[in-house]
């Protein structure tokens, strides 16, 4: 029997990989899924089982999932086809007969109002109306969304949203690939909703401060209405449909949908999930985010 973690060509779903190994679980019991295996051959050369899966091929998936344990489904990127992806493996999943699969959703997917969270709580009922044994992983915003555009945020200076004074409970994305792991491999989490953030919650305006702490630059915090954002995305190059979405998002975020207090990330990995002064620190000396560290 083995452990299937999806998007394993993706940041995520490849930490998560990582992290299941660190706990000792042997390479050959673990399939590392994508649709483009070339992404993945490295960890084939390192004993685990690499398969293609394409949310869009049902037979890829039944193939991709057979003999599967325990399903790792991290939620995929394309927005509109998101609801229907995720159907198609929870149906492979059940077909599969896995005995969990662990979901990773969003903050307050229950009750969230934007277009992201509908994607995700959609998902969440789906879980249930197959009855499939599963523990939802309600992941907060990541760090590296932040620290991806800390190039762009130096040059102009400012750091820009429409998230108002609401609070981000961010974590990096090896901290949620962690926990992932803790869930895959320990007993107990079946039915569980975890509301999965960082330690320390920040607005925006919080986020330019630290900035200017560790640069010694003064960064300035722009908030701007939900539309004007839409139309800064759009004009750095990104498709108007994800700027939307992209912007409805902050907009969620300054009503707090990604904040949460719940402390369950640092009770599944042990220890304080990664800061935002550690992450912008290691990102600064050109390191990337801080990966988990070995256990």
């Amino acid at each position: 029997m083995s452990i299937v973690v999806t998007g394993a060509s993706g940041r995520l779903g490849r930490l998560t990989v990582e992290a299941l190994l660190r706990r000792g679980v042997p390479a050959q019991e673990i399939v590392a899924t994508g649709r483009d295996i070339a992404a993945v051959e490295d960890l084939a050369d390192r004993g685990v089982v690499v398969r293609r899966a394409d949310f869009a091929d049902r037979d890829s998936l039944a193939a991709a999932f057979a003999g599967a344990d325990k399903l790792l489904l991290v939620s995929t990127t394309d927005v509109d086809e998101r609801v229907a992806h995720h159907r198609r493996a929870i149906d492979a999943a059940v077909a599969a007969g896995v005995s969990l699969v662990a979901y990773t959703s969003m903050s307050h997917a229950d009750t969230a109002t934007t277009i992201l969270a509908a994607t995700h709580r959609a998902t969440e009922e789906y879980l249930r109306e197959r009855g499939v044994p599963s523990v939802v992983l309600r992941n907060s915003w990541y760090l590296e969304n932040y620290l991806d555009q800390l190039p762009l945020m130096l040059r102009n200076e400012a750091v820009t949203g429409a998230t108002g004074r609401g609070r981000i409970s961010a974590a990096g994305r090896a901290d949620y690939a962690e926990a992932a792991a803790v869930v895959l491999t320990t007993e107990g989490h079946t039915g569980a909703v975890y509301e999965l953030g960082g330690d320390e919650a920040f607005t925006l305006a919080e986020l330019a401060e630290a900035l200017s702490a560790a640069t010694g630059k003064r960064i300035v915090h722009h908030d701007l209405p939900g539309d004007e954002l839409a139309g800064v995305l759009t004009g750095l190059g990104l498709p108007a449909a994800l700027a939307d979405v992209l912007a409805d998002a902050d907009l969620g975020m300054s009503r707090d949908e990604l904040f949460t207090a719940s402390g369950d990330l640092r009770r599944l990995i042990g220890r304080p999930a990664t800061s935002l002064t550690e992450a912008i620190t290691a990102a600064l000396r050109g390191h990337g985010a801080p990966q988990a560290p070995a256990r």
